[in-house]
């Protein structure tokens, strides 16, 4: 799965384990209902500020949006994260890398 599929699942599995529709998601986001299924379908690239947007107001890492299943075990992240990032292409790596980038700020 590629960098934008990552993020989108991500984003999709977090506002499901939050019981909350597309609706009340994209409105605490401040993002269209469209905005976010587009996300969510993998047809739109979530920007850096929408993800911060996202991590900041539900209080979690980035890394939460790209493993399947989040702990609280920063090594086994790191490990997922790295198995996840063996299969994406240069380009998606370097969003990867300008999103951390952004976010280390």
């Amino acid at each position: 799965m590629n960098y934008i599929g990552l993020i989108s699942n991500g984003i999709s599995r977090l506002r499901k384990s939050l019981n909350l529709t597309q609706d009340e998601f994209s409105s605490k986001i401040d993002m269209s209902v469209q905005g976010l299924r587009n996300i969510e379908q993998c047809k739109y690239q979530p920007t850096a500020d929408t993800i911060d947007k996202i991590c900041t107001t539900f209080n979690i890492s980035p890394f939460d949006l790209l493993i399947e299943q989040p702990t609280g075990d920063k090594s086994s992240a790191i490990t997922t994260i790295n198995k996840k990032l063996k299969t994406c292409c240069v380009e998606d790596l370097a969003k990867i890398n300008a999103m951390i980038d952004i976010i280390k700020k």
